[in-house]
C-alpha cells in the first residue's frame, strides 16, 4: 500500500511528502460485574498521509510552506486515492506557516518493544488483566459494577519524502472501571487505567484502592468549610499538577510566546520544600514525524529549566534541535513517606469529578468528590462537595514530595504531594 501512495503522490505532482502507517491489533473485554459480557478482537490498518506546500512570499519578502493531512485506506481505488490527496494538496495552501525545514531524514532497522505484553497473545495477556483487576473484589459492600480491558498492538512505520523510514512495534493495556457501593448512600465511582507491560500488580493495588474510597465516599459528609488548607493530591492528580512544567517548556509554547521560559532560567523560583527534579521520557523510540528521541529528556534540576522541547516545525522556528513527542513525566523528588505526608492539620483530596491542570495560568483545580478531613490528633473524616482552586505558582515554594511511588505509562513519580495554603471551597456552609 505505501508503494500505491507513493505512486499516487507522484501522479499529483506532490514532491514533499510523509507516510505515517500503522497496524493495530486489539482484544477488547468487557464485563458486567465480574461476568464476561463481550469479547471483542480488532485488527486495522491505517495510512496518514501527510503533504507539504510551499506558498510564494507574502508580506515581508518570506516564503511559507502550509501542510494538512488525509487518512486513506487500503480499500481505495487509485482514482480515489489521487482525488484525496489532491484535496489535501490544495487545503495546505490555506494553512500556510513561516517556512521551516522538513525533519533531517533517518533510516534505522525495526525497533521492537521486548516483554510479556509484546510477545503473548492478546487474548491471554486481557484474561491475565482481567484476573488482576477482580483480585481484590471479595466484598458484598463495595465491588466492581463494570469493567472494560483493552489489550493493544501496533506496528508503525514512517516513510517520508526525504528519505526517512524508520518502524517500530508498541503494546499496551488501558481500560476502565467502575466501582459502586451501595450503603448508606448508593455511588459509584469512575477509573481508568493504562500500563506499558502485564502490570497486574499494580492494577490490583488501583482497584483496592479504588474499592476503599467508594466505601468512604459512601460514608462521606459535606462538612468541609470554605478557606486556606495544606493540601494533599495523590495517585493521577500529581502526575496533572506536574504536566504544568512539560507543557511551559514546549517549543510551541515558547514560540507563541504563551511562555516566557527560558533555558538555564529558575522557573521553580525561591523555595522552602524540595527542588523540582523532573524527566521526560518518550512512549515510542521515533515521534509521528520520524524524529529519533532519546531514552530520557532531563526537564528541570534543582528547579531549573535544562531545555525546550516538542515537534520538528516549533523547534526549528526557536534554533534548536528538534525533540520530538515526549509524553511521560518522571519525577525524581520525594524526601518523606506518605504517613508522614498526611500527618497533622490537611486535606487529602483523593477524587474529582474533573481535576485539571491550566498551563496557561497555573491554576489547578476541580470539584471533590472524596477527600480525607485529618485533624492535628490524626483524626480523619471522609468528605465529599467543595472545590479545590490552587496556584502552581504559589504552591510550588513549599511542595514535599512522597517517598512513595506511583507508576503509569505516562508517569513515574511520587504517589503523593503536600501542597501549603491551597484556596478550598467549602460545602459545609
Amino acid at each position: 500500500m505505501i508503494e500505491r501512495i507513493k505512486s499516487a503522490l507522484s501522479r499529483c505532482g506532490i514532491s514533499l511528502w510523509r507516510i505515517n502507517q500503522r497496524s493495530e491489533e486489539t482484544a477488547e473485554l468487557f464485563f458486567v460485574k465480574k461476568e464476561l459480557d463481550t469479547r471483542r478482537v480488532k485488527d486495522v490498518r491505517k495510512y496518514e498521509v501527510t503533504v507539504f506546500r510551499d506558498v510564494e512570499a507574502g508580506d515581508g519578502g518570506r516564503p511559507g510552506r502550509g501542510f494538512t493531512s488525509v487518512l486513506l485506506t487500503a480499500s481505495m481505488d487509485d482514482p480515489r486515492l489521487d482525488e484525496e490527496l489532491k484535496g489535501a494538496y490544495y487545503a495546505a495552501q490555506f494553512a500556510a506557516n513561516p517556512y521551516f525545514d522538513l525533519p533531517d531524514p533517518v533510516r534505522a532497522p525495526l525497533a521492537e518493544q521486548s516483554g510479556r505484553l509484546a510477545q503473548a497473545p492478546l487474548a491471554q495477556s486481557a484474561g491475565e488483566m482481567a484476573k488482576a483487576l477482580f483480585a481484590p473484589d471479595t466484598h458484598q459492600d463495595a465491588f466492581v459494577n463494570s469493567a472494560e480491558i483493552f489489550v493493544v498492538r501496533s506496528a508503525c512505520r514512517i516513510v517520508s519524502s526525504e528519505g526517512t523510514d524508520v518502524s517500530y512495534t508498541d503494546a499496551r493495556v488501558e481500560g476502565e472501571f467502575v466501582v459502586q457501593c451501595r450503603e448508606p448512600e448508593d455511588v459509584e465511582m469512575h477509573n481508568t487505567f493504562e500500563y506499558g507491560g502485564l502490570d497486574g500488580e499494580a492494577l490490583s493495588a488501583k482497584v483496592a484502592e479504588a474499592l476503599a474510597f467508594v466505601r468512604d465516599r459512601a460514608r462521606a459528609q459535606k462538612i468541609l468549610k470554605s478557606g486556606k488548607y495544606d493540601l494533599v493530591l495523590s495517585g493521577n492528580a500529581v502526575a496533572e499538577v506536574l504536566s504544568y512544567y512539560g507543557d511551559r517548556a514546549s517549543a510551541g509554547m515558547v514560540y507563541a510566546n504563551y511562555s516566557t521560559w527560558q533555558r538555564g532560567e529558575d522557573v521553580q523560583g525561591e523555595t522552602r520544600g524540595e527542588r523540582l527534579d523532573l524527566t521526560l521520557q518518550a512512549l515510542h523510540p521515533y515521534s509521528p514525524e520520524g524524529i529519533p528521541t532519546a531514552a530520557a529528556l532531563p526537564l528541570l534540576a534543582d528547579g531549573k529549566l535544562l531545555t525546550w522541547h516538542g515537534p520538528n516545525r516549533f523547534c526549528r522556528y526557536l534554533g534548536v534541535k528538534p525533540t520530538g513527542d515526549y509524553k511521560k513525566m518522571v519525577c525524581a523528588n520525594g524526601t518523606a513517606s506518605f504517613a508522614s505526608l498526611k500527618k497533622g492539620p490537611c486535606l487529602w483530596a483523593v477524587t474529582f469529578s474533573d481535576f485539571q491542570m491550566d498551563e496557561m495560568s497555573g491554576h489547578f483545580g476541580g470539584e471533590i468528590r472524596l477527600a480525607y478531613l485529618i485533624g492535628e490528633d490524626g483524626g480523619i473524616t471522609p468528605v465529599t462537595g467543595g472545590s479545590v482552586n490552587g496556584s502552581i505558582l504559589e504552591a510550588q515554594k513549599d511542595l514535599t514530595f512522597s517517598t512513595d511511588r506511583y507508576l503509569t505509562a505516562r508517569y513515574d513519580g511520587p504517589y503523593a504531594v503536600r501542597l501549603k495554603g491551597v484556596s478550598i471551597a467549602g460545602a459545609g456552609e
